[in-house]
């Protein structure tokens, strides 16, 4: 079976069984909601991440038999990444004892559930997306925009292009285009663009694509006639090789389009063919399956006969990796919660508490199997991203290669203008402000 015809056959399989009820959670188990979309135009980046994330936890379950005695569960609620299905899982899954944390990967179910659970006390994980003034703990105390939030990747991607063009200052008078999809997440880093350009000197125009992006033909004729030095792709799903190949049709070269995060998968390019060689795009976690952890998956959950990719040519794809990463950090998470609140099932209250205190430097990300496939982590109460270390992968036209160091967003830029926005929502919602006191208090139950 072909790559494609397998992402189509899974959608359709799902399409018939949306949602597997589990029992309640009992004492030595904690449980893990997904709201995951397996069908609709998102569902190649849907199957690849929850398709992960499940491998993830059904190899701490093979192989240690859960965390510390506490067995990992879990069910899925299908939203085809649509926020009203998202909100109507949430409703039905959160009934569910013993939930440890939510992480539906998509910016409009995340927001829409922020007060949700924030009333819930169950923390809300926005891997590489979301609200980017959640990061600010003092203020969101349960949304956690862990490895990367759209300002630190933008701050990155201009840091790269910065860099291959021989430094920051040569970015004075420089074009670039960002093609953005017509989303709040397409949206979100509209303002933080700007600002970068007038701080470095260079030029920027912004250009919805809207939603899902199956025809982009104004929008690269609009690019063609602007002739900017790079171009911006942030895009989603069936976006991303429409662009590339209609990029290519107008005669631009595809070595100068940056992709964003949610543009940086096997399924973003190889669907656009040899229109893809030579793109290049931002990740959080590298390609591959030769990591020691994806080897253990393979042998350990697959050799099982348990593993969740039907396709196993997607093991260790960039969806798949970033599902794996994800269920490090939460299975990490839980780990580090348990050690002060004891070996059993957690509240969502001390799970929110075990992100808040989410340490993972490289000696333990190579502990755990990983190194090289993130950086690190260094989560507190009041900064919920970590770090934002990212590195740059270029597409050869068979596989990923990455093509910089890591590279670290300008914090000293960021933070302030985090923390204004944040302080802003806190005034209109009447939010105060939290200590480090407030954040180590814990409730006893959700």
């Amino acid at each position: 079976m072909t790559f494609l015809s397998t992402v189509k056959a899974l959608a359709l399989s799902a399409a018939l069984a949306v949602s597997v009820a589990l029992p309640a959670a009992h004492a030595d188990e904690q449980y893990f909601p997904l709201q995951s979309y397996r069908v609709g135009p998102y569902a190649a980046g849907g199957t690849g991440f929850f398709g992960g994330f499940i491998d993830y936890l059904n190899l701490i379950n093979i192989r240690d038999g859960g965390v510390n005695g506490v067995k990992l569960t879990w069910d899925e609620c299908e939203t085809q990444y649509e926020v009203e299905r998202g909100v109507e899982c949430y409703e039905r899954q959160k009934s569910h004892a013993g939930a440890a944390a939510w992480n539906p990967l998509s910016v409009g179910i995340a927001y829409a559930m922020i007060d949700r659970i924030t009333a819930d006390k169950v923390p809300l994980i926005t891997v590489n997306h979301g609200r980017t003034d959640s990061t600010d703990g003092r203020v969101f105390p349960y949304v956690f925009p862990l490895l990367l939030n759209p300002y630190s990747e933008t701050s990155g991607i201009v840091n790269y292009i910065a860099a291959k063009e021989g430094g920051i200052d040569k970015l004075k008078g420089k074009k670039i285009v960002v093609l953005y999809h017509g989303s709040p997440y397409g949206k979100e880093t509209i303002p933080i663009y700007e600002l970068l350009a007038q701080k470095y000197g260079f030029t920027v125009q912004q250009i919805e694509v809207p939603h899902p992006g199956n025809e982009q033909q104004s929008q690269w004729l609009t690019i063609r006639r602007a002739k900017p030095d790079f171009v911006v792709l942030r895009g989603w799903g069936v976006m991303n090789p429409v662009a590339l190949k209609t990029a290519v049709k107008v005669g631009y070269p595809v070595d100068h389009i940056i992709g964003n995060v949610w543009s940086n998968s096997e399924e973003d390019v190889i669907p656009a063919g040899d229109a893809a060689k030579g793109y290049t795009a931002i990740t959080t976690q590298a390609s591959g399956n030769t990591y020691p952890v994806v080897q253990e998956i393979v042998k350990t959950v697959y050799g099982a006969g348990k593993g969740n990719l039907e396709d196993k040519a997607r093991i260790g794809s960039v969806y798949h990796n970033l599902g794996i990463v994800n269920g490090i950090l939460n299975v990490e998470a839980i780990r580090i919660a348990q050690e002060k609140f004891g070996h059993r099932t957690l509240t969502g209250d001390e799970v929110r508490w075990g992100f808040e205190h989410l340490k993972l430097d490289p000696a333990k990300v190579e502990a755990l199997g990983a190194k090289d496939l993130f950086h690190s982590i260094n989560v507190s109460w009041d900064n919920h991203e970590g770090e934002g270390y990212v590195t740059f992968q270029q597409w050869d036209g068979k596989k990923w290669n990455v093509v910089s160091d890591w590279i670290a967003p300008d914090w000293a830029l960021l933070r302030p203008i985090i923390e204004k926005s944040s302080e802003a929502y806190a005034a209109e919602k009447g939010i105060k402000l939290r200590t480090a006191a407030d954040a180590d208090a814990v409730a006893a139950t959700n």
